[in-house]
């Protein structure tokens, strides 16, 4: 047998027999998230990590996010340069679908860090969701495609 074929009604996909067409899509899915998701994506999660507000601050005035990230710390002592207001978005106003603004590059950059691993992350989803989809419908047979 080959790594994907039909047999007597159901399938057959890289060792695994006797499969539905649920089963079949499920595997694939596997299969392409697998083949999908190296090292850019642990790079991806840390700086989603490394953008949470785990650290303690003093007071803040009411509606701001509580708490600060390491990055936003870190950047902020190392890239402490005045600009004008620079519109970014924390936890708090992503909720409240508002930007907040600061003025030193360094918490600007450190806000941002965050949002684009999850750009990132969205962009891997769409992407397995697009290969599977695609993989899939070559495999199965008639009213078993997904579309």
């Amino acid at each position: 047998m080959d790594t994907v074929e039909e047999l007597n009604g159901t399938y057959f996909y890289k060792g695994y027999y006797n499969l539905s067409a649920g089963e079949l899509l499920f595997w694939v899915f596997l299969d392409e998230t697998s083949e999908h998701f190296g090292t850019k994506d642990y790079l991806t999660i840390g700086l989603i990590l490394l953008g949470q507000p785990e650290i303690a601050t003093r007071g803040k005035p009411i509606g701001a996010t509580p708490g600060k990230s390491f990055l936003s710390s870190q950047l902020r002592h190392h890239l402490n340069i005045r600009t004008r207001r620079l519109p970014t978005l924390t936890t708090g106003s992503i909720k409240r679908l508002k930007f907040s603004y600061v003025r030193n590059l360094g918490a600007f950059v450190g806000r941002w860090i965050p949002v684009l691993g999850i750009i990132i992350i969205a962009a891997d989803v769409s992407t397995i969701a697009y290969k599977v989809t695609t993989k899939y419908n070559t495999i199965a047979r008639g009213n078993d495609k997904l579309w």
